[in-house]
């Protein structure tokens, strides 16, 4: 007997893995969390399947999302991104990268972590959903659209409540398994 997942999982053996063993997971590594970040806005307009396909040469363009090295890219090397076809080449998606991991940078600096400058928005926890079909999922949530607005005022570009709202679910900052999912109580257990 095959495991149930969520409708929205494909038979891709690559989404079939990350949703079993990634989506919804929560995850407090600040880098990792400006990782997911940072490919939420590559996805816009796309779908999560191209970026997963695409991650590890987002990885090696990016410097690992290594943001002290991003903050530092130069014209000649978003030129370069702009070739790359591993990546997507939207030059405005590319800068928003550069100048987010220069405002992340900043919040470090003035001893924030992002793990939980971004956890705030839940009350440190994990918000713990039940929907029973696709279409109840919300696309924006109150606390998406308070992250996204905070993240504009902090400087963060090409963030909107769509945006965070993925990425906090992506994160496990809201567990949005379908209650028929396998995940859907295993993660609700942890």
């Amino acid at each position: 007997m095959s495991l149930q997942r969520c409708g929205w999982c494909s038979d891709d053996p690559l989404y079939i893995t990350y949703h079993d063993e990634e989506w919804g997971v929560p995850l407090y590594d600040d880098e990792q969390l400006f990782e997911f970040l940072t490919l939420e806005s590559m996805q816009a307009g796309l779908s999560w399947l191209t970026i997963l396909k695409k991650r590890e040469n987002f990885r090696r363009a990016f410097a690992s999302f290594d943001p002290h090295k991003i903050a530092r890219f130069s014209e000649q090397k978003i030129l370069s991104l702009m070739q790359d076809t591993g990546i997507i080449r939207n030059r405005r998606k590319i800068d928003a990268v550069i100048n987010n991991a220069k405002i992340y940078l900043q919040l470090k600096e003035q001893g924030e972590s992002f793990s939980d400058y971004l956890w705030q928005f839940t009350d440190g926890k994990v918000l713990q959903n039940t929907w029973d079909t696709l279409e109840q999922v919300p696309a924006t949530t109150p606390e998406s659209d308070l992250m996204a607005k905070t993240l504009k005022q902090r400087g963060f570009k090409f963030i909107g409540s769509t945006i965070c709202y993925a990425h906090m679910q992506a994160t496990g900052m809201v567990n949005d398994h379908l209650t028929s999912c396998f995940r859907q109580r295993q993660l609700a257990d942890n």
